[in-house]
């Protein structure tokens, strides 16, 4: 049971590096910062998840396995806060995300577009300073 067990973790251990070094790849291949904060949060979380729960079977039950999981909810609470963060700083910043050759973003950006000079009514976007 123990050698299973010491398999088990092993495989979530390694799939949970193989995650991580996935997502410093996108980091560096992908085009923009919003593709890139998606590769890194994505397999960030995901990369989290099976480390950790690789090391809770390397522990067993033990007082290690609880400060495990509070490590982990800690984790799964605070990552996406921030890469929603960063995107929302880089996107009132003014860095428009790279969707497609023709820079269309009027249906999906609306506050990317708040500046553009067609904008005429007066009326400030929620979210923007007036």
């Amino acid at each position: 049971m123990a050698q299973l067990a010491d398999i088990l973790s092993w495989l979530l251990l390694s799939a949970g590096a193989f995650f991580f070094i996935v997502g410093g790849v996108g980091l560096v291949r992908m085009p923009d910062i919003y593709t890139r904060m998606h590769a890194a949060s994505v397999s960030e979380t995901l990369g989290t998840g099976l480390m950790l729960a690789g090391l809770m079977l390397q522990s067993g039950l033990t007082l290690v396995t609880i400060k495990l999981i509070i490590l982990g909810i800690l984790f799964f609470l605070t990552g996406p806060v921030i890469t929603h963060a960063l995107a929302q700083a880089a996107l009132h910043a003014g860095i428009r995300p790279q969707l497609s050759d023709d820079g269309d973003l009027a249906d999906l950006m609306p506050l990317a577009l708040a500046s553009a000079p067609d904008r005429d009514d007066g009326e400030v976007p929620p979210g923007r300073p007036s």
